[in-house]
């Protein structure tokens, strides 16, 4: 035991030093909250905490069992846990990686809590207890918050003997300020002890989670930094002391982190390095779930709860995991001198193998890249005619565009990660979007993006559900793609949308910074939307990223002021509307792609025909 004068010098000196170490106050609502920007348990917040976290074994259905979480923000951020502020814990998408026919997941995690706290409020730990059975699962992931003075400001850390984490008998009084009460202090041991054993005597199977990651790398290294001084030794040691099953989350997220750019790590954390965006979410939800399928338990484990535990393997989601595991299976280990001096990631070489495979090109866009194909007469996306310009005997061809698609929308469609979670080295993507962005963000059919090519973000409630989303720009959900490539080797190419049938007359004077045209007296000019829009944010990234870019909004546009010179005369180019195109239509934008290549002198150019056909007078339907 530490000296008790020596104890109470050191937390006076703790409680001297300025609050600004410890939190922050708004001025517009005077809530204090933490380094993060939490507003955490405070008797201002329990009541709505109450209302937020379900009712215990509220969602049990029949006899099947339940899975409790208990923990901090990082499972349920802030008192709601809904996304609000843009943050959300792992413990919200939990449920995604388990058949809820057989098993059903309960968060009743609250942010700001230590273990200290989460067990000392009879609305937390106490009131989740109520609702475990035998059989039924508790996940426990404390220690974010276990810090601080012991007796002032949150009073929530636990006791430290010799000011280290500890997993040792003893306690300490002290004169807690907070409540204005007398307090027993445990250690962080004795804490998480009365966890399990208090589980336990409900029947219920305990299992330790180590903590999440932070968005911090050790210096001088790509490593993610683990807490391997302090809170993983001491779960680690405590499940062994206990036979309580641990999963090492902190590991087995870090690793995942570790083979991402340091931009695309910093997207899975919102706004400071610990809490995380939807993305880290659901990375760390994944490394929970896989953390579980991989428990190997011996004999010396309890033989109840060892057998519980092998058939909640069985709930697990297969294909969930088979989509994570086969991605993560083809990751490459990234070294410092993988990413440049802007975090992004240099594109890998390829192997001796992937050098004998032809390489696939794949079209990601909207209904102007792929549409219905199939009528005469009918609309057709221009990736239907990619085998007009592509030669097949160097590389295939993939039409992986979807009808009414925006940036935001094929990503979080999932469209992206197929083509994403396939890609090899030496591949093509080209990426083309536009005629959807540009809309409501958060009405009607909710798929519009912040109008500009900067990396910026806000929170917006969906009218269709009610729910919190961090959406992006236009320019960050392209620089993810681009990212997304060169993490696996593949070469992203960035082409403007098709043009619209919408003419003008012209008035004599040169129109646009980005692309000048000028105009004639008498004349008509077909619709250009190049300045402060989709064909200059496209051209403004290409250039940060030192991507390739292919203006086919321009070069069709030039096309049609030139052969048709009146809406009436390209009407045969489109089809139902003005942004749709016929067949014709279709392969006039693939020639574009061809000319346009050829023009920038892209490498792509190699896997060209010979003579790309060009004609783009009707072609008879087949």
């Amino acid at each position: 035991m530490v000296n008790y004068k020596s104890f109470i010098v050191y937390c006076t000196l703790f409680m001297l030093m300025p609050i600004t170490s410890f939190g922050q106050t708004n001025p517009n609502d005077g809530i204090w909250r933490d380094i993060n920007g939490v507003h955490d348990v405070t008797e201002d917040s329990i009541d709505l905490a109450k209302e937020a976290r379900p009712v215990p074994g509220s969602t049990r259905k029949g006899n099947n069992p339940v899975i409790f979480l208990v923990g901090n923000s990082t499972m349920r951020t802030g008192t709601l846990g809904n996304g609000n502020n843009g943050q959300l814990g792992w413990g919200y998408v939990a449920h995604r990686f388990y058949d809820e026919d057989k098993v059903t997941v309960e968060n009743h995690a609250l942010g700001g809590t230590s273990p200290r706290t989460f067990y000392k409020n009879p609305s937390l730990w106490k009131h989740t207890l109520t609702g475990v059975k035998k059989g039924d699962f508790v996940f426990l992931e404390l220690g974010h918050n276990d810090n601080g003075p012991i007796d002032s400001i949150r009073a929530r850390s636990s006791y430290r003997p010799e000011g280290k984490i500890s997993l040792s008998h003893d306690s300490i009084i002290c004169f807690n300020t907070v409540t204005h009460r007398q307090d027993t202090v445990y250690t962080f041991g004795g804490y998480m002890r009365r966890f399990i054993n208090e589980t336990r005597a409900q029947g219920g199977i305990p299992v330790l989670f180590t903590l999440t990651p932070r968005n911090d790398r050790e210096k001088d290294s790509n490593r993610i930094q683990r807490k391997l001084t302090s809170f993983t030794p001491a779960i680690f040691a405590l499940g062994k002391e206990l036979k309580v099953p641990v999963v090492d989350l902190n590991d087995i997220s870090a690793t995942k982190l570790e083979k991402y750019s340091q931009w695309k790590v910093d997207y899975h954390f919102y706004l400071d390095k610990i809490h995380t965006s939807a993305y880290g979410a659901l990375l760390n939800a994944e490394s929970a779930a896989q953390g579980i399928l991989n428990l190997a338990l011996d004999d010396s484990y309890d033989a109840f709860e060892r057998a519980r535990l092998e058939e909640l393997k069985t709930y697990l989601i297969k294909n969930m995991l088979d989509r994570t595991d086969s991605i993560e299976a083809k990751f490459m280990s990234l070294e410092p001198d993988n990413f440049d001096d802007n975090g992004y990631i240099i594109p890998k070489t390829k192997t001796e193998e992937e050098k004998k495979q032809k390489p696939r090109v794949f079209l990601c866009g909207d209904s102007t890249g792929k549409n219905k194909d199939r009528e005469a007469n009918g609309m057709w996306g221009w990736g239907s005619q990619g085998y007009t310009i592509f030669d097949e005997k160097k590389c295939t061809f993939v039409n992986a565009a979807r009808a009414g698609r925006s940036l935001r929308t094929y990503n979080l469609d999932g469209l992206w990660y197929e083509v994403y979670s396939v890609l090899r080295p030496g591949d093509y993507v080209l990426i083309q979007f536009g005629h959807n962005d540009i809309s409501p963000i958060d009405k009607q059919k909710e798929r519009g993006v912040i109008a500009c090519a900067k990396d910026t973000s806000n929170v917006y409630r969906m009218a269709s559900t009610g729910k919190y989303r961090v959406i992006y720009s236009f320019g960050w959900y392209l620089r993810k793609m681009i990212d997304d490539c060169r993490e696996k080797g593949a070469i992203p190419i960035i082409l403007s949308f098709t043009p619209r049938n919408e003419w003008d007359e012209g008035d004599g004077q040169v129109h646009g910074k980005f692309y000048p045209i000028r105009q004639k007296k008498d004349k008509y000019y077909i619709e250009r939307r190049n300045d402060d829009y989709v064909p200059q944010w496209c051209s403004e990234i290409a250039k940060e990223q030192n991507v390739e870019f292919v203006d086919i909004h321009n070069i069709t546009a030039d096309w049609l002021d030139k052969n048709c010179g009146l809406k009436v005369r390209a009407m045969s180019y489109f089809n139902h509307d003005h942004t749709h195109t016929s067949l014709k239509g279709a392969r006039l934008n693939a020639n574009s792609l061809a000319v346009g290549l050829k023009k920038i002198k892209s490498p792509l150019t190699a896997y060209l025909k010979k003579n790309p056909g060009l004609n783009v007078m009707p072609i008879k339907y087949k």
